[in-house]
């Protein structure tokens, strides 16, 4: 039997994979995130599926869990907010399933900051002003960051930034990043993306930070740091240029 690992999504229950359905439409257990799983959601889950809402076990409980739908030779559904390749915790589980001999797989789904850039109606790759990104995170109550990853580090490449669990640390977040990218950088903050309760601030570096707290957001929330936010004046890509060249069947390698 399989342990899956499938990507929820940000919220919006009908913004899981058709593959990620599916297998929540078959599986007898399932396990969630329960502050982050839509209700609509777990609808999917066949009648008298086994629902464990996950928000306050242990990760050992997480695994009796797993392995224990395992032995009974049940497959079993971990649902993960977002996508399970960012700030999942499903690696620490992978590795106790793989000690176990218990195998399974893993659906992407969503990940946060693609739905809220898709919320800004922004792409985040615009030619000649920023052709990366960089996902990261702001230490605050959880395992310190690795040397290297701290966020001025990060700001000196001046790249576009998306940072996930920064929002209660927004004044840290503006301190260290103002030597950087200035004060009239653009900024945006979107906070449960994809849901009902689903919030947008926009603004400079230098006034976001009031904007946060007078709208009092403490959670679920993505902040974009970047000129990408307001670029209006740049170059057509050249993937549809007249002038890239086009060929109707494939060359030789």
């Amino acid at each position: 039997m399989t342990v899956h690992f499938i990507g929820a999504g940000p919220g919006a229950a009908d913004l899981i994979t058709v593959r990620g359905r599916d297998l929540l439409a078959r599986c007898p257990v399932c396990l969630y995130p329960g502050s982050l799983t839509p209700t609509d959601l777990l609808a999917n889950c066949p009648e008298g599926a086994r629902l464990v809402d996950t928000a306050r076990l242990t990760l050992e409980a997480i695994l009796d869990e797993l392995t224990g739908a395992h032995a009974r030779g049940q497959d079993v559904v971990r649902l993960c907010s977002g996508d399970p390749a960012v700030y999942s915790a499903v690696a620490e589980q992978m590795r106790r399933l793989d000690a176990a001999g218990v195998p399974y797989e893993v659906t992407p789904g969503v990940p946060a900051f693609a739905a809220a850039a898709a919320v800004l109606n922004r792409e985040l790759t615009v030619p000649t002003v920023a052709q990366s990104l960089i996902l990261t995170r702001v230490q605050a109550r959880s395992t310190a960051m690795p040397e290297g990853e701290d966020l001025a580090t990060l700001a000196a490449s001046g790249t576009t930034l998306a940072l996930h669990l920064a929002i209660n640390r927004i004044e840290q977040v503006v301190e260290e990043l103002l030597p950087h990218y200035g004060a009239d950088c653009p900024v945006a903050v979107v906070a449960q993306a994809s849901q009902p309760a689903q919030r947008v601030l926009r603004g400079r570096l230098d006034e976001i930070a009031q904007q946060v707290r007078d709208a009092g957001i403490t959670r679920a929330a993505t902040v974009f740091v970047g000129k990408v936010l307001a670029a209006e004046n740049f170059p057509d890509s050249f993937l549809y240029s007249a002038g890239r060249e086009r060929r109707d069947q494939p060359g030789p390698v």
